[in-house]
This record gives structure tokens, C-alpha cells and sequence, in this order.
């Protein structure tokens, strides 16, 4: 496929039980494109944490989908906080989310390693005050 197939997502900063829509329809996307069902774990899961920390952190953003033939882009962005210490937040188990957030069974520090975890490459441009973008491929072949 030489044009990439595009989806963007909204993500609502206000509500939980919205979170994991844009992975949920990513999956069911990538399943009707034929995609191997490890792709699509792996795809599905970074996205759904890129989805929870933009509801914890962010009061939401954005995302987009971008699937190529040998690849899966996923781009998040919010116009949250920021990140201060980016090396200190892929550190498994560090989080700086609220204890009622916690309260939830959310903010357990997983979110960022997981995501680079379950992509091939992942990239995150951040500036306090400003907000995050997170760029990140899963391959597909």
C-alpha cells in the first residue's frame, strides 16, 4: 500500500471509561487488514497506554493511526503538562499520577515502559508547560 490508511482519535481527558476506543477500532482495523494477531496485541497495547496517560496526565489529546505496508505509526499528542524528566518517566513503577487515580487501578508507572516495550521504535518530544507528542512504529513484517 503506498498511501497510508489514516485514522485520528480524540481522547477525552474527562473520562475513563471512554479510554481504549482509539485502540479498540485500531484493532478491529488492523484485524480486517489481515495483520498477525502479535502486530495487533502489540500495536492494540501501546496505544491503550498512550490512551490512559493522556486521561491521567493530559486531560486528553489526540491520536493518530497511520498504517503503511510494513508498519504501524502511531502518533499521541495532548497539550498536557509536559514531562520533566523523561528518562525518570520510563522508569518501571515511576508515576506522578493522583492517589484517587490510583484508586482506580491507573498511574501503576507502567504506561511509558509499556509502550516502548510493545513498539519497535518510539520516540517522545516533550516541553513543561506545553505538552507531549509520542511517536511510535510497530513493524509489520
Amino acid at each position: 500500500m503506498s498511501e497510508p490508511l489514516k485514522f485520528s482519535y480524540s481522547v477525552d481527558g474527562e473520562d475513563f471509561m471512554s479510554a481504549g476506543t482509539a485502540s479498540t477500532d485500531m484493532k478491529r482495523v488492523l484485524r480486517q487488514l489481515g495483520l498477525g494477531t502479535e502486530v495487533i496485541r502489540r500495536a492494540a497495547i501501546a496505544m491503550y497506554e498512550g490512551e490512559i496517560n493522556m486521561v491521567i496526565h493530559a486531560h486528553g489529546g489526540t491520536a493518530l493511526v497511520e498504517i503503511y505496508g510494513d508498519r504501524i505509526e502511531m502518533t499521541l499528542s495532548d497539550n498536557g503538562p509536559g514531562i520533566p524528566d523523561v528518562e525518570l518517566a520510563m522508569s518501571e513503577g515511576y508515576s506522578t499520577a493522583a492517589e484517587n487515580i490510583r484508586e482506580l487501578g491507573f498511574g501503576a508507572g507502567m504506561g511509558l515502559p509499556n509502550m516502548k516495550k510493545y513498539t519497535d521504535e518510539m520516540t517522545i518530544e516533550t516541553e513543561v508547560g506545553k505538552g507531549t507528542t509520542v511517536h511510535m512504529t510497530v513493524k509489520t513484517v
